[in-house]
């Protein structure tokens, strides 16, 4: 079978935040008013990949270890976080996880992507803190930290409302986030924890990278997702969907991010996910790339393949390449 891109179809996911166009227009279909959240490509049973003709890709790769996505959110995602390895192994045991695997990620913008990152940290959100006028919580964030400052918030120990009119009254992005988020989840705390996180805009090409407990969620736009094969997700809130507060501060790493950004991956086209043993690539067109394992490929035209190992790939169009190893 090697040789040769082998055309692939992936599955649609119609998550409540999804964009209604972005993928529609991507795979060249119709919009049927329903929002088009994500683009599964991979071997997970959740969203299987089968080729044009109805072969599942399994039968061709195996089990793979990562799964690649497009993503188009035209609302807030969750506020969450994700496992290490083993704590995914233990709480799969404990049935708390759908997998036994962790699930690392990283996500390159196609379009402008507001996303929340990670924690700020302390002096920083401190001195937003303060342009706001949110003395309440930068009070807490001074006398326990961030962890106990968001263990506080989730408990309940914590009064929301004094920080939200704060907000309100604000022109910081930040705090208009907040408002935002307050309106359509009024019983919901997680509202201000946003204001602990760096808020990150990625252009075209840039990339933010996801470890386990880094507590973070999308805002908008459109981009390549690239993971590990796991779907585990532990929500805090700003969702209907399960959350599990517990849960969350139990893996949440409270180490600052200082730097959300990948570092040189705009510029040279390589975005590293270490922990699944894979790297994103973007081909230009008038450039080649040959496959060394079980690759997958997904293009701006909307175009997806499987490239078997040994296949050379000459896009007409950006195209993004997962290379394992």
């Amino acid at each position: 079978m090697s040789g040769r891109p082998i055309e692939v179809d992936g599955v649609v996911q119609h998550y409540a935040w999804g964009d209604r166009t972005f993928i529609p227009q991507l795979l060249g279909r119709t919009a049927d008013g329903r929002p088009w959240a994500e683009l599964w490509l991979g071997t997970h049973p959740s969203g299987p990949t089968t080729t044009s003709d109805g072969q599942p890709l399994s039968e061709l790769t195996g089990q793979l270890p990562y799964l690649l996505k497009v993503l188009a959110a035209a609302e807030p995602l969750s506020l969450q976080v994700h496992p290490t390895g083993a704590q995914a192994a233990d709480g799969f045991a404990r049935g708390v996880y759908p997998d036994d695997r962790a699930k690392p990620e990283l996500l390159c913008a196609l379009t402008r992507f507001d996303a929340l990152c990670g924690l700020r940290p302390i002096g920083a959100t401190l001195t937003l803190l303060g342009s706001i006028g949110a003395e309440g919580l930068a009070h807490a964030l001074r006398s326990d930290g961030a962890l106990g400052t968001i263990e506080a918030i989730y408990h309940g120990r914590f009064d929301p409302d004094p920080t939200i009119v704060a907000c309100a009254r604000s022109g910081r992005v930040e705090a208009q986030l907040v408002t935002t988020l307050a309106n359509r989840y009024p019983d919901d705390a997680s509202a201000i924890v946003t204001l602990l996180l760096n808020r990150v805009t990625l252009q075209p090409g840039e990339a933010i990278h996801l470890t386990a407990g880094n507590l973070h969620a999308y805002l908008g736009g459109a981009g390549i997702e690239l993971m590990g094969a796991s779907d585990n997700v532990v929500r805090g809130g700003l969702t209907v969907k399960h959350v599990d507060v517990d849960e969350l501060l139990r893996i949440l790493d409270p180490t600052p991010l200082v730097q959300p950004l990948m570092p040189n991956a705009s510029r040279t086209g390589r975005y590293p996910l270490p922990e699944a043993g894979c790297t994103l690539i973007r081909v230009e067109p008038g450039t080649t790339h040959t496959s060394t394992g079980h690759e997958l490929t997904v293009g701006l035209d909307g175009r997806t393949f499987y490239l078997p190992p040994g296949t050379t790939l000459s896009p007409s169009v950006t195209s993004y390449v997962v290379v394992v190893g």
